[in-house]
């Protein structure tokens, strides 16, 4: 059933002021559908607002809503957090329902694994680059189904063969088209037929697809620029009282003192929290919390860690990586290979702890009361959050309701749940909904970060310079040990070693293993690209470092290790095409190559550089080959590939988190930096479109630009880059 907002409450959307609009003025419109959200992410269209209820609902699965309205609503099942995905899902309904993208309204999911669990993850999870891949069948699905019965409604209707009937644009059509029905006058009698097996409906052939494939507009882009748009930050709940919050600056501290009483006398402050590990100042608004918390001159226990820097976490790392370590991959004998080579190589390659920085910082609104808690939030990861809390607060699952949003920049960050377990351990203090908002200090020095690794290779060549063995030990944090325990065996952490043990290379012998190493002052987590971002920067540079050595071009050496992997190899002689390699650079001038399959994807990148002579970097423009398969939308790929190439490079660049007493040293964008815009590269895309599988873009380029950046270094300068960020006084003439 649904409940629509009275249309007196929606604006007309012509009619919006300047002002209003740039007060971001606007309302949702809010559904009550079985199954799924009470939120929508989009209002509708004040032509389809009705002020009762509708009856006749067509619902055939837990992805589709058709009322006699005519509105078409996709329940989205994953989170949108910048990369498109609405967008790109609704494409792939409306491709197999017969519908416009314009005609189709999306609506979050609630939290359900049963109905709306990731595929590949095996839970209501927004990760991996996985969106299009997990739902690519299940969502052309739901539409032929949804498609198959109001066809047939219709065909009931005029006694007809549904076989002689079509369906476009959301009507169905007779043979020779002078009968046509809306979707809308049919969901009643749709909603009325048996449901077939979604795995017996015929799907379109590839190259019947009208929308898939083609490029298509943003659909939440006019609710980002009119101010509708509702992130978790921006959640209004009646009665709502907001709070800012400071947690132990060293993990595992509490707070030693807090002056209660003058944070009390700074006017709108409410309440203080004290929760051991963080301190909440509870007020009207956020500039009362903030003073509040500022008065309460909260003193720290700093606990076992105090002591704890960067330089402890490094020797930790160097030493246990000396053992041998769970192993990955074993082909061959390469301590053998190794002995008998004609030429040996070793390096040691290093990359930092990194934040996530996502541009909208951490935050949840919470109403617990007794027998229900109500969770506004943007998560990644909704299931998860949910089960969380249900053991935080002794209630039952399905008595913990996660109001999902869009997401300010999600990169691994929101698959955690930390933020809201603290906010609900406030909120049970607090009698009513509360609001936790932390500061971009608070955001950035108590992330959970992507870890720091320690990587020894060896690398043997024969006379030719070929390869014939190839030894990668990595050392570091095993996320997945804390995420997901039951697949962390044996010492085994198959994300750790993602782009690692699986090169795209051909080579007869070839040993990787993990060694895993754990901090107790450092609380890691997956961050955009998980262990590829890690190891495509270590493995594509120690492969430039074996073509120098063999003295061969680099795109030449990685040629001919890839006669085996036609995809890979497409992609790599695409990128140097279209980047121009080999053609003449000015002195301190130089282009890196490097190449990966991470994500279901093949991807190359070509950067070129200038160093000028103290050391200085500009990165000058980037070419992406990309080969996913069979692509949605590729205004989004694009759009993606730019994104993360910044990312990546932006990482590269700058990005370093230190401890120091037990304390990150980098609080904001002054000490940890983002790529300004005069920094910015050309980025350059081309797609390979084939017939294979869908591959995931998110991730992928943020992988694949460091070792292009570094290799491109090492070409302009011969100084070669095995740690993370890019010092740039190594680079002076």
């Amino acid at each position: 059933m649904n409940r629509l907002i009275p249309r007196e409450q929606i604006a007309d959307e012509a009619a919006v002021s300047r002002r209003a609009f740039l007060q971001g003025t606007g309302l949702l419109l809010g559904f009550a559908l079985t199954g799924a959200s009470t939120e929508s992410v989009f209002a509708a269209p004040a032509s389809r607002v009705v002020e009762n209820e509708v009856t006749g609902t067509f619902a055939p699965n837990g992805f589709i809503r058709i009322n006699p309205t005519g509105a078409v609503t996709l329940v989205i099942p994953m989170a949108e957090m910048g990369q498109g995905v609405y967008t790109s899902l609704s494409m792939l309904l409306a491709e197999e329902l017969e519908v416009r993208l314009d005609q189709i309204q999306v609506q979050h999911a609630p939290a359900n694994d049963a109905l709306y669990a990731n595929s590949i993850l095996q839970s209501q999870i927004t990760g991996l680059s996985s969106s299009i891949r997990a739902f690519w069948t299940p969502l052309r699905q739901a539409g032929a189904v949804g498609r198959n019965l109001l066809i047939a409604a219709a065909a009931n209707r005029w006694d007809v063969d549904p076989a002689t009937c079509h369906a476009k644009n959301g009507v169905v059509f007779n043979a020779s088209g002078s009968k046509h029905l809306s979707y809308g006058e049919l969901a009643e009698a749709a909603a009325e037929l048996p449901l077939p097996p979604a795995a017996d409906v015929k799907l379109k052939d590839p190259k019947d697809f009208t929308l898939i494939g083609t490029p298509a507009k943003r659909v939440d882009s006019s609710i980002k620029v009119d101010g509708r748009v509702r992130y978790g930050i921006d959640a209004r709940v009646p009665g709502m009282k907001v709070a800012a919050i400071a947690i132990s600056p060293v993990l595992g501290g509490k707070a030693k003192t807090v002056d209660e009483d003058a944070a009390l006398a700074v006017k709108g402050v409410r309440q203080v929290v004290n929760i051991d590990e963080a301190v909440a100042v509870v007020a009207d608004h956020m500039g009362a919390a903030k003073k509040g918390l500022e008065a309460a001159a909260i003193t720290w226990d700093d606990g076992p860690n105090a002591k704890v820097s960067n330089a402890d976490i490094v020797k930790q790392l160097e030493e246990e990586s000396k053992k041998a370590g769970a192993v990955a991959r074993n082909d061959g004998d390469a301590r053998k290979a190794l002995a008998e080579a004609a030429q040996r190589l070793d390096a040691i390659y290093q990359v930092p702890f990194l934040a996530h920085v996502t541009m909208e910082p951490m935050n949840c609104t919470v109403h617990l009361q007794k027998d229900r808690c109500d969770i506004w939030v943007g998560t990644q990861a909704p299931t998860r959050t949910q089960s969380m809390v249900a053991e935080l607060t002794g209630l039952p699952k399905d008595a913990i309701k996660i109001h999902n949003h869009l997401i300010g920049g999600g990169f691994g960050r929101r698959l955690e749940a930390d933020g809201t377990l603290l906010a609900v351990k406030i909120a049970k203090h607090v009698d009513g909904p509360v609001k936790v908002i932390w500061s971009r200090e608070e955001d950035i020095q108590h992330d959970m970060y992507r870890p720091y690794n320690l990587d020894r290779l060896s690398a043997g060549l024969d006379a030719s310079g070929k390869p014939v063995a190839w030894t990668h030990r990595i050392a570091g944090s095993s996320v997945m040990a804390r995420y997901a325990p039951p697949l962390f065996k044996d010492g085994y952490d198959f994300v750790v070693v993602e782009s690692a043990a699986e090169l795209p290379y051909a080579m007869p012998n070839i040993h990787v293993d993990y060694v895993r190493v754990e901090s107790p002052a450092v609380q890691t987590a997956f961050w955009r690209g998980v262990g590829a971002t890690r190891n495509v920067f270590v493995v594509e540079s120690f492969m430039d470092e074996l073509a120098h050595a063999a003295k061969q071009d680099p795109v030449a050496y990685r040629k001919a290790l890839l006669g085996h992997n036609p995809r890979a190899l497409a992609v790599l002689s695409l990128a140097a095409e279209k980047a121009g390699w080999g053609s003449p650079l000015l002195a301190r001038h130089g282009r890196g190559v490097s190449m990966q399959f991470a994500f279901g994807s093949y991807m190359s990148q070509v950067a070129e550089v200038e160093v000028a002579d103290d050391g200085s970097l500009k990165v000058k423009r980037i070419v992406c080959a990309v080969d996913c398969g069979m692509y949605v939308n590729p205004d989004t790929i694009e759009a993606q590939i730019q994104g993360g190439t910044l990312f990546g490079l932006t990482a590269a660049l700058y990005g370093s988190i230190t401890f120091k007493d037990g304390r990150v040293e980098q609080s904001n964008f002054h000490d940890y930096l983002p790529m300004r815009i005069d920094e910015v590269p050309v980025v350059e895309t081309h797609l390979i479109k084939n017939a294979e599988a869908p591959g995931g873009i998110g991730e992928a380029p943020t992988s694949i630009v460091s070792p292009a950046v570094t290799n491109a270094i090492f070409a302009a300068t011969g100084k070669r880059v095995r740690s993370l960020p890019i010092d740039t006084d190594l680079l002076k003439s």
